[in-house]
């Protein structure tokens, strides 16, 4: 079938896709909450740690937002499968199950979202105490290198998802205007379809009534010759 497999094979994809972005989200929100009460329990805290944004945490955060994007793409891949089943039982269980994983990956999309926001609030937040410090002693100049460090490399993983976003929008786009193209293929085979039958049956109507007048003219001649003998023999009798 088209979009790599059935829609069977592309929703058991999708479902093993999801499994794994949700462990992905739960790993950060642990790491969230680690990093939360390191913070509190140690106020000075400045390794880039404590605020749950190390190496893994990007790591685990950029395969997220590759998994979300492929299950986004496979959701528009089973939305155009399920509208082509005939039963009007698969169709409607079908439907069903594409809407519940397209509502799952965008509540993953959005804790993801939200996990993101508060990890660049809480980093902007520690740089601003750097900052003081720094201001107060002079000492925090590493501190701040480290969260540069780290500034940076959350833009590059907002950017790597930014290009996932529009790679995933142009391929919805390139779909949905194949689909359109082929339905309007099929419409015009079928209004084809219903000229071609129109033109045979008005061939044979055509053909009826050439039948039927030449069967009227040679009535009609028949009937004036039996008209013209029958006269001459009455006349001939009469006289």
């Amino acid at each position: 079938m088209e979009g790599g497999g059935s829609l069977s094979e592309i929703y058991q994809s999708a479902r093993k896709l999801l499994l794994r972005a949700r462990d992905g989200i739960s790993k950060l929100e642990r790491f969230e909450s680690a990093a939360i009460n390191s913070s509190s329990s140690s106020s000075s805290s400045s390794s880039s740690s404590s605020l749950g944004i190390g190496a893994d945490s990007l790591e685990i955060a950029f395969s997220i937002k590759k998994d979300i994007a492929q299950i986004q793409s496979m959701c528009a891949d089973m939305d155009r499968l399920w509208r082509s089943i005939a039963s009007r039982g698969q169709h409607d269980l079908w439907r069903r199950k594409v809407e519940q994983v397209a509502a799952e990956v965008d509540f993953l999309k959005g804790s993801l979202d939200r996990l993101s926001l508060r990890q660049q609030k809480r980093m902007q937040e520690a740089k601003e105490r750097a900052e003081l410090i720094e201001r107060a002693n002079g000492e925090s100049s590493h501190v701040l290198r480290i969260f540069d460090d780290e500034a940076r490399a959350m833009q590059s993983a907002r950017n790597s998802h930014m290009v996932l976003e529009e790679a995933y929008s142009t391929g919805v786009a390139i779909l949905s205007k194949y689909s359109e193209q082929r339905e309007r293929l099929k419409n015009a085979q079928r209004k084809a379809l219903d000229i071609l039958n129109t033109v045979g049956l008005s061939n044979r109507v055509l053909k009826l009534v050439e039948r039927r007048h030449r069967v009227d003219k040679w009535i009609a001649y028949t009937g004036m010759i039996t008209t013209v003998v029958v006269v001459y023999m009455f006349w001939r009798w009469t006289h």
